[in-house]
């Protein structure tokens, strides 16, 4: 366990360039429910939920919200909601329907990918019972994993997109210092 939370911390860290802490409790729960979800799709009579567009969407929903909380966490309220406005004010719904989008794109890419998984390996079962089952469920289990990978760093990104607001506001109101060569 302890390798994993390691692992999640530096992907945090690389992704956001922050301290990791703040992140990681969210992150690696959905990292931890998706990875566990998708390895015990592999046990006779278990389905994932992840397989499920319903558990997709609650997790894809969670991000949704997660993103404007840890934004205006770190950046406050106006600077995170300054960002809507960049370019220009009238890019404001472009950017509210990018927000949806986003997060539709989420539940539908997690849904896809673990639900054809299944499928195929179903498929491939029928053909060959005897050869194709240990293969499909070893590449099931690696391609649970990547899902869950996927869906925590791009969870990572779109929060670390919100919070850099701040990082940019500070740059911009920075005093440049003078220092004297006496």
């Amino acid at each position: 366990m302890e390798v994993i939370v390691n692992g999640l911390r530096t992907e945090i860290r690389n992704l956001s360039n922050q301290d990791p802490k703040t992140y990681l409790p969210f992150i690696g729960t959905l990292f931890l429910f998706i990875a566990t979800s998708n390895i015990l799709d592999v046990v006779p009579g278990f389905t994932s939920p992840a397989g499920s567009l319903s558990t997709t969407a609650a997790l894809a929903i969670c991000v949704f919200f997660a993103v404007p909380i840890f934004g205006v966490a770190e950046a406050g309220i106006f600077g995170y909601l300054k960002r809507y406005i960049k370019p220009t004010v009238f890019m404001v719904p472009f950017n509210i329907i990018g927000e949806i989008s986003r997060t539709l794109a989420l539940a539908v890419r997690l849904f896809g990918n673990v639900m054809s998984t299944t499928k195929i390996a179903g498929i491939l079962m029928a053909v060959a019972p005897l050869f194709f089952p240990v293969i499909m469920n070893v590449l099931g289990l690696l391609t649970g994993l990547i899902q869950a990978y996927i869906f925590a760093v791009l969870a990572m990104v779109y929060i670390a997109s919100a919070a850099r607001a701040r990082g940019e506001a500070d740059r911009g109101n920075e005093v440049p210092k003078v220092t004297s060569n006496t």
